[in-house]
């Protein structure tokens, strides 16, 4: 497929190699560790999903069981440094509630969008990282970079940005992670949102927004 989605795909690559997203650490359930870190990642850093991350795990607490029975208030103090954690704790908890008594191959979007605090990004994390199914995620910095390159209109619904890339990529898991994966690394170290560096940028000759 000879198209810019392709060529900003094979150029990010070529630049930043495989990012092999999504980390998870060792004896954790490989799902409930990517469910838990993508609600714990909105509205913040990976750094300080990692520091919310260890603090669960240094408690014993990593885990669907476990999370389910600790005290709400234990939970919050566990996750502030990803922020929000009122809101966050209660979104876990929620998440929990709804997901641990459903057969995994029966989870999907409609479910994970019927929980409160759970948006279409952190669903298509949770489909595409945790389930193997082929959602592809969207999220600012595919807006920004997307949206400059005139690919896409920064206007776009979620779901219209979702399509335009499915309609252009080939039907490919593990294209979807790694495309997401190399969009967040050149979204934090190129294409910022305020000052980018386009003389740096190994996809500036797409740009139509050059700065």
């Amino acid at each position: 497929m000879n198209n810019k989605f392709i060529q900003i795909y094979e150029n990010l690559l070529n630049e930043y190699g495989n990012q092999n997203w999504w980390p998870i650490h060792e004896n954790t359930d490989p799902f409930e560790e990517i469910t838990i870190g993508a609600i714990l990642t909105q509205n913040t850093s990976w750094k300080n999903v990692e520091k919310s991350i260890q603090n669960l795990i240094e408690n014993n607490l990593l885990s669907f069981e476990k999370l389910d029975k600790v005290d709400i208030e234990v939970l919050k103090k566990l996750i502030k440094p990803s922020g929000f954690y009122n809101q966050k704790a209660k979104t876990i908890k929620e998440t929990i509630k709804t997901l641990k008594n459903i057969p995994r191959n029966k989870i999907d979007r409609e479910t994970l969008l019927s929980i409160k605090g759970i948006g279409r990004e952190t669903a298509d994390c949770i489909l595409l990282y945790g389930l193997n199914k082929p959602f592809f995620v969207v999220d600012a910095y595919t807006k920004r970079i997307f949206s400059r390159a005139g690919l896409i209109n920064q206007n776009m619904k979620y779901d219209e940005i979702q399509k335009k890339f499915i309609e252009n990529l080939p039907k490919d898991i593990q294209i979807y992670k790694e495309y997401h994966a190399l969009i967040v690394e050149h979204g934090k170290r190129i294409c910022l949102k305020r000052n980018p560096n386009c003389k740096e940028c190994s996809i500036s000759y797409i740009c139509i927004k050059i700065f």
